[in-house]
């Protein structure tokens, strides 16, 4: 059988790993100014890690191309220690608080969301030109 959409595998898997990693900044900044939570643990700052994984198609030997990739997905705790700020309640004490930078944060979303527009392009276009080949078999 042809495959009419030899992308849209890997593009598909790239736009879950970008919705993914967008909550991921969310949450984020959701929390940057949360300090202990019910469990009494100060919140981690949480980073994704995007990995390419091979997938072996069946019936390929490699000589006719490159099976396509998808995209797994890690999210991992930052190492970065919480940073302390004066404790406005009692003068002279600290309180540890995440070490969130907003700002990075906002330019990480900005990037996240260009990537998964980008992702949605390809899609439509792999889109676009399945239905232009399927337009050229009737015409004969």
């Amino acid at each position: 059988m042809i495959d009419l959409l030899p992308g849209i595998q890997s593009t598909s898997s790239a736009l879950n790993a970008e919705r993914i990693r967008t909550e991921v900044i969310t949450q984020n900044i959701s929390n940057s100014m949360t300090g202990r939570g019910a469990d009494g643990r100060i919140y981690s700052r949480q980073r994704v890690v995007f990995e390419s994984v091979l997938r072996q198609q069946s019936g390929l030997d490699g000589a006719s191309g490159v099976p396509p990739s998808d995209v797994s997905v890690k999210i991992e705790d930052d190492p970065r220690p919480p940073r302390l700020i004066p404790d406005p309640s009692n003068p002279g004490r600290m309180l540890e608080m995440p070490d969130i930078n907003v700002h990075e944060e906002f330019a990480d979303l900005i990037v996240s969301q260009r990537a998964y527009e980008a992702n949605l392009a390809a899609a439509k276009s792999s889109r676009t030109m399945a239905l232009q080949t399927l337009s050229i078999g009737r015409r004969v």
